[in-house]
């Protein structure tokens, strides 16, 4: 028998289920790095004012003076679903020394988003913002997801990172505190 006679027997809500159990297994077993791309020469930040979950304008103007890490991403993308927890908890860190994390998803609307960040535990808290018609992602030069920007006090790019990274690692943490002194 082969696979397609098989599979016209399965329902289809167990097919779906079993390729979601296959993809959240693909994220778990995903490598993350610790290595970040030097910018040189450094550049100023493209613009970004994007709505937030509580559909408010968060601009990145406002934040100058503090260390923000910009990271495009989406839901249906297994590294950035992988890197979701170490952002968070590199967050949850570093946020009393004014570092920032906006993540901007790009192409859901806020019903996708809002109820996969709530089933994630712990549910991160810094500001998921939205890039529905992925303008932002063109103005920023983004190719890949997840894409991750760091910007400095001065509003300048440093670091760039192309792929899921483990932003609490040792390594990243230094880098991301140097640019807070």
């Amino acid at each position: 028998m082969n696979l397609r006679c098989m599979m016209s027997n399965v329902p289809s809500r167990l097919v779906a289920l079993l390729l979601l159990a296959v993809f959240s297994l693909q994220a778990k077993q995903l490598v993350l790095t610790n290595n970040l791309t030097t910018i040189s020469p450094v550049r100023k930040a493209p613009s970004l004012k994007l709505k937030n979950l509580d559909d408010e304008i968060v601009d990145l103007k406002s934040l100058k003076g503090k260390v923000i890490l910009v990271n495009f991403w989406a839901t249906w993308c297994p590294p950035c679903r992988a890197e979701i927890p170490s952002l968070y908890r590199m967050y949850k860190q570093l946020k009393d020394k004014n570092v920032v994390v906006l993540g901007v998803d790009i192409g859901e609307d806020t019903g996708t988003v809002f109820s996969y960040i709530n089933n994630l535990e712990p549910s991160p808290d810094y500001p998921i913002l939205f890039d529905t018609d992925m303008s932002a992602m063109r103005r920023w030069g983004v190719r890949g997801i997840p894409t991750t920007f760091i910007i400095n006090k001065k509003g300048k790019i440093v670091y760039k990172a192309i792929g899921g990274r483990d932003f609490d690692s040792k390594e990243l943490i230094n880098k991301i505190t140097k640019l807070t002194k």
